[in-house]
């Protein structure tokens, strides 16, 4: 898809501010598979949500613009972020990881469930590589790179305060690892692996302040239920990364 990712190039690289890329972000239509995918199941719905009016649209990042630290997932889900129009609201992996952050000083509250019930999060912001919710949870490397540009456009415009990120999956990891290198960030050689804990100190070609990149298992409900990511699992690294952002 390169024209595709052209397109989506130029118009990411025209915003020039965090509020005006989401606007772009919300609008962007340049992956058919995606786009059939999200509208069709804002209308079939789930059974429970039925009642609702699902967002059906590409989910933007969530948080301020001054944001010291960022949190990279993987892509919106059919019936959470999807369904609400915030990233991790409305699913059992956003229950987790927004109680998570409540609990160390990042997130106003520890439960959320649609995108204007008043949650606000302290200089951190939380985005994808992905923005629109892909069939089984699992996006090309077409899909990926011609979503890219958002990612980079926006960690560009975060890039005077960003201190830390941490990145939930290795889908996520593999994804952001090419952006930060084309950010001028120096990406040690080989690459780091994704683990959880992983924790990569990059510097910046351009001087500028270095960045802290963590790796955490995603809060997906396969992970929580079986034990493989637990609360306080996920409240360790994010109280790392917080602390390496400034942010006690």
């Amino acid at each position: 898809m390169p024209s595709k990712r052209s397109a989506v190039s130029r118009t990411a690289n025209g915003c020039h501010d965090i509020a005006e890329l989401d606007a772009a972000v919300a609008d962007c239509r340049s992956c058919p598979r995606l786009v059939d995918w999200r509208e069709e199941v804002a209308r079939v719905k789930r059974a429970v949500f039925a009642g609702q009016e699902y967002w059906g649209r590409p989910v933007p990042g969530f948080g301020p613009a001054d944001a010291a630290l960022a949190i990279v997932g993987l892509a919106p889900a059919a019936h959470g972020a999807n369904r609400t129009g915030r990233m991790f609201t409305g699913d059992r992996s956003g229950d987790v990881l927004y109680a998570a952050l409540h609990t160390v000083g990042l997130a106003s509250q520890p439960t959320v469930t649609h995108r204007d019930d008043g949650l606000r999060l302290h200089r951190t912001r939380i985005t994808a590589p992905v923005h629109c919710a892909p069939p089984a949870n699992k996006p090309t490397p077409g899909e990926r790179d011609t979503c890219r540009p958002w990612l980079a456009r926006e960690l560009s415009l975060l890039r005077p305060g960003l201190r830390a990120i941490v990145v939930l999956g290795g889908f996520g990891w593999q994804a952001l690892l090419p952006v930060l290198d084309a950010a001028d960030w120096e990406i040690p050689r080989p690459r780091p692996k994704f683990g959880h804990g992983v924790r990569v100190e990059l510097t910046a070609r351009d001087g500028a302040e270095p960045l802290s990149l963590f790796g955490c298992y995603h809060p997906s409900q396969q992970n929580t239920y079986t034990g493989r990511l637990t609360p306080a699992m996920l409240e360790a690294v994010l109280a790392e990364a917080r602390d390496a952002a400034g942010l006690r």
